[in-house]
């Protein structure tokens, strides 16, 4: 269509009728555990596997994933079945098996024609998974919702979405690249480890730490406003250059002799979304992040282990501090709650969960969750790998996404959103 004279693209998308897969074979039936650690991220992800292939077109795309997500399911059934809430209050599975939603769909383009889609565009590469009519919360979406577009170039993309109670980043992945090596006739290569009852609330609960992760700080800043007005998604690249040259900062006054690529990058976009937002110097922040828990348990969790392994830690600041003070500060702010992930930590909060039903708060918060460890890009169907795979959308205001890039995958994309005012002023803190 055209918009004052300019030539605009806008993706039409098809579907046909929803579709239940159910386990290929009887599966186990009945409720299904989930952690305390499940509980505390029951969102929604969507994200998009796009594949083109020279060789072969998308017309068995379809059938093949199909077929293997049904074979699939036999080994990650909790994944076939429904949310419900148990007798104590908690999220848990009903082991049904009536199966995933699958839907076949069709472009009137080309994967070319969407342009870029490594950032979050919930417009244009949310028509490409399928929303169930009318679910009104997590209960009435099911733990998997699978979508296979078809395009006219003879490519397809696969848009998937998948509930964060039902397993982290590195489990989603195992199990995504699972069904692809289900489809390519092969063995699991990380066959999935189902009891998750290894990491139940001991019985009397034990605190040890106070978990500020779940505390409510008082909102003194003015962004509620800010957030009225347009917001503006971006994505912002670092280079090895650039990692590197933020390490070198983070080190440069002597305080600190190491820093990790994560600590350095996570207290950079810290300070620099705490000054675009213009948070007052008495406003405390709040930073977290997942750490990855499975080899800090002990003993560690079991490969494969099907559930969220990741801990939520966390740091608190004025904002006033956190800008004012040298590079090297935040970074130190950061390191230390990487420290604080230990196992009696990780099996405290499990236990400070199971006593107070409280979910972290994102009041004055940021959010990091990073995937730029994940090998997303390796999934294949029998189309070989994707061409580009990336999520629909950002869950929350306050979260940023690192994503890796690039050929050698030693790129980190930075995916965020912010109302526009903010957002200028952060692409101008990026430039260094």
């Amino acid at each position: 269509m055209e918009n004052g004279g300019v030539q605009t693209f806008e993706l039409v998308v098809k579907q046909g009728r929803p579709a239940l897969v159910p386990p290929a074979e009887q599966t186990e039936k009945g409720l299904y555990f989930l952690s305390n650690l499940d509980q505390n991220i029951a969102v929604v992800v969507r994200t998009i596997y796009s594949f083109k292939s020279e060789q072969k077109g998308n017309e068995e795309a379809a059938r093949v994933i199909r077929d293997a997500l049904s074979r699939v399911l036999v080994r990650y059934y909790p994944l076939a079945g429904r949310l419900t809430i148990s007798p104590e209050g908690k999220l848990t599975v009903d082991c049904t098996g009536e199966g995933a939603v699958f839907v076949e769909a069709e472009a009137n383009c080309t994967i070319e024609e969407i342009g870029d889609n490594t950032k979050p565009d919930p417009v244009t590469l949310g028509k490409l998974v399928y929303d169930i009519p009318g679910a009104k919360n997590i209960l009435e979406i099911p733990p998997l919702v699978a979508q296979v577009t078809k395009f006219k170039c003879g490519g397809f993309v696969l848009g998937l979405c998948m509930n964060h109670c039902m397993f982290d980043g590195l489990g989603a992945m195992e199990f995504v690249n699972s069904w692809g090596e289900t489809a390519r006739g092969l063995p699991l290569r990380v066959p999935p480890f189902l009891d998750r009852t290894i990491l139940k609330a001991r019985n009397p609960p034990e605190i040890e730490f106070p978990h500020h992760e779940f505390a409510e700080i008082e909102d003194i800043s003015d962004t509620a406003d800010l957030y009225k007005q347009e917001m503006l998604y971006r994505s912002f690249c670092f280079g090895p250059d650039k990692l590197e040259q933020l390490k070198l900062r983070a080190m440069e006054d002597g305080s600190l002799n190491k820093c990790t690529t994560f600590e350095a990058l996570s207290a950079f976009v810290w300070r620099a979304r705490s000054k675009a937002l213009k948070l007052k110097p008495d406003q405390r922040t709040k930073l977290l992040f997942a750490v990855d828990g499975r080899p800090r348990f002990e003993p560690p969790l079991p490969e494969g282990y099907f559930g969220n392994g990741i801990v939520l830690t966390n740091s608190m600041c004025p904002a006033g501090e956190l800008m004012d003070n040298p590079f090297p500060f935040a970074v130190r702010l950061v390191q230390e709650a990487v420290k604080m992930v230990t196992d009696s930590c990780m099996r405290s909060a499990i236990d400070y969960f199971e006593v107070t039903r409280a979910r972290p708060s994102l009041t004055a918060t940021l959010l990091i969750t990073t995937w730029s460890r994940l090998s997303f890009h390796t999934t294949d169907f029998g189309w070989g790998e994707p061409l580009l795979s990336g999520p629909v959308a950002l869950p929350e205001k306050e979260v940023i996404l690192f994503l890796s890039h690039g050929k050698d995958r030693k790129n980190i994309n930075v995916l965020l959103g912010l109302p526009a005012p903010a957002m200028k002023i952060f692409e101008d803190l990026m430039k260094i």
